[in-house]
């Protein structure tokens, strides 16, 4: 948490930044977009230049329902010494290392997914955001090993309850050595084990399947290949899937869905479906409304997009709006088409109204 309210302040919080860089110990800055979000990124960037920091990205991160978390029963059980502001930013720093883990923490409504979010069935939002998330979760996969209780919530066939016990169970026991080691989890039932098993991942097992997406109901099937073509499972993983193509057997007995399956988990074991994370930045030149300039370029980010186009924001503490005409060259009849919150694209400033404080941005 950093505090540059007066210039002394501002100078303590310098020193105190040069001190942290000095450890070789910081990655990475995630600075809240919440208010004075602009200003300390700002602030970082100016003195890190300053002073020859260059390997370091200083990044913003929504804080979309961070002070509900904050204040929230799951915070105080995980820091119940740390004051809410502190647990705000551990809470910021974490979205940037894993978005997916910390979010699901929070109810999904406390994020702002649109603009009439209350003006629908609450009952029905609540269910499809639930649905969104754990699709998500199960399609990212999880680590066991690693997990939190919230996290593991979200798995098929889990549910509170047991992720508690599996959370305990590895506080108790220590790091899981294999997925079959779940069933000695109490109350963990060979019928939750066959929902959960494929979304789970322990890399520290022997078996290389336990750290991919295939089911423990398909490595009979594997092991078997394996002998058959005189190699060992871990011979099979990464570019030793070359070695099953040559195999039509095993793709007629396990279907051609299947077999294309097992074979992209077996290519890239471990693996992370998301992308590789970009450092995002603002032009340097722009902070304010009144800094802007019609023809400008800018980069920005989609924060809404609704019936009659987007709001982009380009760091100047207002959204400009992109509107539907344009959005493309070509005719567009839904904003959706082209774009969702959270894009990254480049806009043309077309227009500046500092009385009324609206920006008309284009992405032609």
């Amino acid at each position: 948490v950093i505090h540059h309210n007066t210039d002394e302040a501002k100078e303590n919080a310098k020193k105190t930044l040069l001190e942290l860089f000095g450890t070789g110990m910081i990655r990475a800055v995630a600075v809240g977009n919440g208010t004075g979000g602009r200003e300390i990124e700002i602030f970082l960037r100016r003195t890190m230049k300053e002073n020859g920091v260059s390997d370091i990205p200083v990044v913003m991160v929504s804080e979309a329902g961070a002070s509900v978390y904050s204040a929230s029963e799951v915070a105080r059980e995980e820091f119940p010494e740390l004051d809410v502001t502190v647990r705000g930013a551990i809470s910021i720093a974490r979205r940037l290392q894993d978005p997916l883990a910390e979010l699901v923490k929070i109810d999904p409504k406390s994020i702002g997914v649109g603009q009439y979010q209350h003006d629908v069935s609450q009952n029905r939002l609540k269910k499809s955001l639930e649905h969104v998330v754990e699709s998500c979760v199960n399609q990212v996969g999880v680590n066991l090993n690693t997990a939190s209780m919230h996290l593991l919530a979200h798995v098929a066939g889990i549910g509170p309850g047991l992720a508690r016990a599996v959370v305990e169970y590895r506080g108790i026991k220590g790091l899981f050595k294999s997925r079959q080691e779940l069933l000695e989890v109490p109350r963990f039932s060979q019928k939750a084990f066959e929902q959960a098993a494929g979304f789970l991942r322990v890399p520290e097992s022997e078996n290389p399947l336990d750290n991919t997406g295939v089911h423990p109901e398909r490595y009979p099937v594997l092991e078997s290949l394996a002998q058959r073509l005189g190699k060992s499972l871990r011979d099979l993983t990464g570019g030793g899937a070359e070695a099953i193509k040559q195999d039509d057997a095993f793709k007629e007995e396990v279907g051609a869905f299947t077999y294309d399956d097992i074979l992209s988990e077996l290519e890239k074991p471990g693996r992370d479906p998301r992308e590789t994370f970009v450092p995002f930045s603002y032009r340097d030149d722009i902070h304010e409304v009144k800094d802007l300039k019609p023809g400008m370029i800018c980069p920005g980010i989609v924060t809404n997009v609704t019936n009659f186009g987007a709001f982009v924001d380009i760091g100047v503490h207002q959204d400009g709006l992109v509107h539907l005409s344009q959005l493309a060259r070509q005719f567009v009849k839904e904003a959706s088409q082209v774009v969702s919150p959270g894009d990254r694209v480049q806009v043309k400033v077309l227009e500046v109204n500092l009385e009324k404080n609206q920006i008309s941005l284009s992405i032609k």
